[in-house]
């Protein structure tokens, strides 16, 4: 689902104006945003009833280029990860 697609029906599903939609979604994704930044230090963010995002840190290690078998270094790297509130497991039937 496009972020165009998201707005529509968040304004439908609120009966507001599709540039009211619109505010509010980036209200709500700007607030989430700033939570992420706030919570650098602790490395995690949690949304009552929504879910928790956290940093996942993996180390550096030895990979294989698939195509020569050449042995290559792969630098540590960081990424976000979510974990979803158990009633969006269930809405999603997981």
């Amino acid at each position: 689902m496009s972020k165009a697609d998201f707005i529509e029906r968040v304004a439908k599903s609120g009966k507001l104006s599709k540039a009211d939609a619109k505010r509010t979604v980036d209200l709500v994704f700007g607030e989430i945003e700033s939570g992420l930044k706030a919570a650098r230090k602790d490395g995690k963010y949690t949304i009552g009833g929504f879910g928790s995002f956290s940093v996942s840190r993996r180390a550096a290690r030895t990979g294989r280029n698939p195509r020569t078998g050449e042995a290559i270094k792969i630098k540590a790297s960081k990424s976000l990860r979510f974990r979803p509130a158990k009633n969006l497991k269930d809405a999603a039937g997981i």
